[in-house]
């Protein structure tokens, strides 16, 4: 039998958490699930912790995914300490210690997920995140929506929530993938120009049309902003560009009364034919057929 809570007050919970947190919203599962399954949520939620708040484990029943959301604090895993930031994930599992420290001037504000069976292992290594590692995501809010459907979907008593959360893990796992910037990388001269230009491309796409005006906007070389573009985004700017475009088109065209040359004027395309040839080639569907997807 599934059980589940959600809360708005710490209460009554298992040993597990730490009563170092202010307020919370959680859910559980079975806390004691069969080993035979492959794979399984047990629970999850979003904590807000204390000034003083501390944890310190030398094993732990499940695998966990933590994620922190806001404040700062440090992470010990395998004896080895590192710094908690917005954006920084961590995991851990049995037999992994770890200590979980929060700065009293900045609490901790963390996300987790904590899932059992055969496949636990081999999920947080699909991700690169293999028990006991720290990674940072980029940008540092990428994964704040999965959790909060996760904690949405766990905190309802309906039939089939359990696996609707299973494939929301999975799913995390594979965000974790595509958002993933290595620790070694964040403090790099490249890593923060990368970051400042995708930061400018998503403030200014719609003015911007050809990848030498992207590089002037950023003022970088075109040929450096390329090599960054593929080593952090696995993309060029320009698809960048075009994907930031259309994102934004198939949103205006969601929106009643909004015509294709409108949103494909409001993008920059003063041609609603080749507008429409890259809608296509982009989301695979022509602006027309995408406005019956609502």
């Amino acid at each position: 039998m599934n059980v589940h809570e959600n809360t708005t007050a710490v209460g009554a919970s298992p040993d597990f958490f730490s009563r170092d947190v202010a307020k919370a919203r959680r859910f559980y599962f079975d806390l004691k699930p069969t080993r035979r399954r492959l794979l399984v949520v047990v629970c999850g939620g979003l904590e807000y912790c204390n000034l003083y708040y501390a944890i310190h484990r030398s094993t732990f029943p499940f695998h966990s995914i933590e994620y922190v959301a806001g404040g700062a604090g440090e992470v010990k895993l395998h004896g080895q300490l590192f710094a908690l930031n917005p954006g920084t994930i961590f995991s851990y599992g049995p037999g992994v210690p770890h200590d979980i420290i929060g700065s009293p001037s900045a609490p901790l504000v963390k996300y987790f997920v904590d899932f059992s069976g055969e496949r636990a292992s081999a999920l947080l290594n699909s991700c690169k995140l293999p028990p006991g590692h720290v990674a940072q995501v980029f940008p540092s809010n990428a994964l704040t929506a999965l959790f909060d459907e996760l904690i949405q979907s766990g905190s309802r008593f309906r039939r089939g929530n359990a696996d609707l959360c299973l494939k929301l893990l999975e799913c995390l796992a594979l965000k974790i993938s595509a958002t993933n910037a290595p620790l070694e990388d964040l403090e790099t001269p490249a890593f923060a120009t990368y970051r400042q230009c995708r930061q400018r491309l998503e403030q200014r796409f719609r003015n911007l049309r050809t990848l030498e005006q992207i590089a002037g906007e950023c003022h970088v070389d075109k040929s450096y902003l390329c090599r960054l573009f593929r080593r952090y985004d696995h993309q060029s700017p320009y698809q960048c560009l075009l994907r930031l475009k259309m994102n934004f088109a198939a949103e205006r065209l969601q929106q009643p009364g909004v015509l294709v040359k409108q949103a494909a004027g409001e993008i920059g395309f003063s041609d609603p034919f080749h507008f429409s040839r890259v809608f296509r080639n982009i989301l695979g569907v022509s602006p027309a057929k995408f406005r019956f997807f609502r």
